[in-house]
């Protein structure tokens, strides 16, 4: 990169007021785009801007909404996708611009952000009535995505561990039996294409109607203010699960009180706005609610998603999640379902439930249709989790 150039990205990066100690060493100034750009980041980082930016405002004087609105469009047009999603954040933050996001107008120009979505369910209770269905909209574009990304995997992953039940006519890529389909065709395979040519697709049966070999699947889930980008997620794979006949499925919110979601697993949505997210905690409740839910030990799945900062009985924690893998339940605990998988979480609390047995660990969401799959098959987790700790190092 060109001398120049470097200069020019760190006068972008420290503002209008390094321009003079940058002018000695060469030429600072800014084409047309790259002068939007410094307009658009003074905004919210230079607080001593006077000329056309909103971050130097005083408090009770925020500003209008075309100007957020122009605002919004350029740094959508001027930046990546991921920068965006920074600098919208910092903006709610730094320029006090909570309120203002919850202007129609605003709203269709933001860009789905994990984040910004938290916020908007955290100040549910206060948005206006002329924004709620935009709210909405923003938080099912999340919900969308979310779903691209992991509702064939789950649906894949849940038919190769649980529907092992007769072959059926019916194709469906969910119900391929890769296995079988391999084994019978292994005479098929072309040494000059050097791949295996099928004559026949095997699939499972999925219309069984005996139910009575379900496995429960039950997702207990911390709704304190710091778990927001795991309520998302917990409340997306919640509803693929539920839409799964070979699987009963439970999903229960919790702060200083619990609260069973289940019933409004058939939207994604309108579970999310169920949460009530920020509070205190109280798992050892939570936990206690969820053995009630439990018909089948052999067959259920508990996953307890939380940062563990019990505010109630740590030691009565310990002793029902002790009770439900003694059971026979399949007990795992997630720190977090993030993109980061790196969440703030009681360390004491996950080492004293590791050395229980229980697997204890951050999942990104791409690894839950695997933990899944493992899981229900009743395969070792811990091999799972030194895995995902070899893939983050």
């Amino acid at each position: 990169m060109e001398l120049e150039d470097r200069i020019k990205r760190w006068r972008l990066i420290l503002g209008e007021e390094s321009e003079a100690g940058f002018s000695a060493m060469g030429d600072t100034s800014l084409s047309g785009e790259q002068d939007l750009m410094d307009q658009a980041l003074a905004a919210i980082y230079d607080n001593t801007s006077s000329g056309g930016g909103f971050g130097s405002r005083g408090a009770g004087k925020g500003p209008s909404a075309p100007v957020v609105s122009k605002w919004l469009g350029d740094v959508r047009s001027l930046f990546d996708k991921e920068l965006v999603s920074i600098i919208q954040a910092d903006a709610m933050e730094r320029c006090g611009l909570k309120q203002l996001m919850f202007e129609p107008e605003l709203l269709e120009k933001l860009e789905p952000d994990l984040n910004l979505a938290s916020m908007m369910l955290t100040l549910k209770d206060q948005i206006p009535k002329r924004s709620k269905e935009q709210v909405r909209s923003f938080i099912e574009r999340i919900v969308e995505e979310i779903n691209r990304l992991l509702a064939d995997d789950i649906r894949r992953a849940v038919t190769a561990a649980v529907d092992r039940r007769r072959h059926s006519p019916i194709p469906s890529a969910a119900a391929l039996d890769y296995k079988e389909t391999i084994r019978r065709n292994l005479k098929n395979y072309n040494p000059d294409l050097k791949k295996l040519v099928p004559e026949r697709f095997y699939f499972y049966d999925r219309t069984s109607k005996n139910m009575s070999n379900r496995y429960t699947v039950i997702l207990d889930v911390d709704q304190s203010g710091s778990m927001g980008e795991s309520v998302i997620y917990s409340s997306v794979i919640s509803c693929i699960l539920a839409s799964l006949r070979s699987l009963k499925t439970h999903i229960v919110a919790f702060d200083t009180n619990v609260v069973d979601l289940t019933e409004k697993c058939d939207d994604p949505v309108d579970l999310l706005f169920g949460f009530q997210l920020g509070g205190g905690t109280d798992i050892e409740k939570s936990v206690a609610y969820c053995q009630q839910l439990i018909d089948t030990p052999k067959k259920t799945l508990f996953f307890l998603i939380s940062d563990l900062m019990e505010g109630g009985s740590r030691a009565g924690l310990l002793r029902r999640l002790g009770e439900m893998k003694d059971s026979g339940v399949s007990v795992i605990c997630l720190l977090a379902i993030a993109d980061g998988g790196r969440p703030y979480y009681d360390e004491q609390i996950a080492g004293r439930i590791a050395s229980m047995g229980i697997p204890c660990f951050a999942c990104n969401p791409q690894k839950v249709p695997q933990l899944l799959e493992r899981a229900l098959k009743g395969q070792d987790l811990n091999v799972f989790q030194k895995d995902l700790e070899r893939a983050g190092k």
